[in-house]
């Protein structure tokens, strides 16, 4: 059994509740090469009892798979909690009874009005806790994410898409805007669907969920709060379907409320992201592959005849959730918010 290689005593011990799944998993792996945090434990209730690298052999994570037990686990500092929607809340309310920082990767503390959620995913099981919830894109929330207990991992294509655009929401430049996203099949967790089979999405692309997402209103969430004055346009998003086990693409169509040149719409996007250590502009559209197994979100806006075009690539599984996740896990221990990940 391997062990891990920590650099002197461990900031914090942390566990990894639902690490079966892709974003657990991954979570999980993040957790056991990081330089400062101990991983203490792995749980799943589907796989306890087989070790995390057998069930994942491009892992090295030789811990076994546990039921979750909370009062059992000693000295835990901190989760991250990679159960599915619903299912999230109610544990993450008995971590923090515990004192434990949680890093949450459903949607349970994304939206922070209770009516809204309900809307889109039904009733909320601790409701009291979305005002204890930090938004974790540390692009936007860094200072808050510093003194947070409870962080809401962002969802994916929210992660891409805010970043994409933010620059531009700042400033007030969005009158219309249309956001056209693709992803592979890994987003869909590891349970997925009929829908993620290989015979159907083998040299093939489809868009889905077409007349609603739930991503659509938690990204209209933070245009709202990044906008002065609020957002008074309607926001049309599309998710598609394409080939890959993991990436996204995603491509924003905005119409400016003003008039604005590609060398300015390029001092905007400079200035916003020179000090970000995970967001690059380049100077062609990205791909996916460029940003494979890595942090990093690289972006390109240019001016489209009348329209402004804003791209965003990030590798699903890593900025859109468990990279992102140990940025945020970062941030609350008060570490450099890039150790352990590139």
């Amino acid at each position: 059994m391997s062990e891990q290689n920590l650099q002197g005593d461990p900031a914090a011990r942390v566990i990894v509740a639902g690490a079966s799944g892709f974003a657990g998993a991954l979570a999980a792996q993040l957790v056991w090469d990081h330089p400062r945090l101990e991983l203490a434990a792995v749980t799943s209730r589907s796989d306890a009892g087989r070790r995390l690298d057998q069930l994942y052999p491009r892992y090295s994570v030789s811990l076994p798979l546990t039921e979750l037990d909370l009062e059992g686990l000693e000295e835990v500092d901190a989760a991250i909690v990679a159960y599915p929607h619903a299912a999230s809340a109610p544990v993450v309310a008995e971590m923090r009874s515990l004192g434990i920082q949680v890093v949450d990767l459903s949607a349970d503390f994304r939206l922070r009005d209770p009516d809204l959620y309900e809307e889109w995913y039904g009733p909320h099981g601790e409701p009291a806790l979305l005002s204890d919830a930090v938004y974790g894109l540390p692009e936007l929330y860094r200072d808050q994410l510093r003194d947070a207990d409870l962080v809401a991992n962002p969802g994916c294509y929210p992660t891409a898409s805010l970043l994409a655009l933010a620059p531009l929401a700042e400033a007030g430049l969005i009158a219309d805007l249309t956001i056209n996203a693709m992803q592979g099949i890994s987003g869909a967790g590891r349970g997925g669907g009929d829908e993620m089979h290989y015979v159907t999405l083998s040299e093939n692309a489809y868009a889905y969920k077409v007349d609603a997402h739930r991503h659509a209103p938690e990204i209209a969430q933070e245009l709202e709060a990044l906008t002065p004055g609020g957002i008074d346009y309607e926001l049309t998003f599309v998710p598609h379907l394409i080939p890959l086990d993991q990436g996204e693409l995603t491509t924003c169509f905005v119409t400016p409320t003003e008039e604005i040149g590609t060398n300015e719409i390029a001092a905007l996007y400079e200035k916003r992201y020179a000090d970000e250590p995970f967001v690059s502009l380049v100077e062609e559209p990205p791909g996916v592959r460029d940003v494979r197994d890595t942090n990093e979100c690289h972006v390109h806006a240019v001016r489209n005849g009348k329209r402004i075009v804003a791209i965003a690539a990030i590798d699903n599984l890593w900025k859109g959730a468990s990279g992102e996740a140990i940025q945020n896990l970062n941030l609350m221990l008060g570490l450099d918010e890039t150790e352990g990940l590139r």
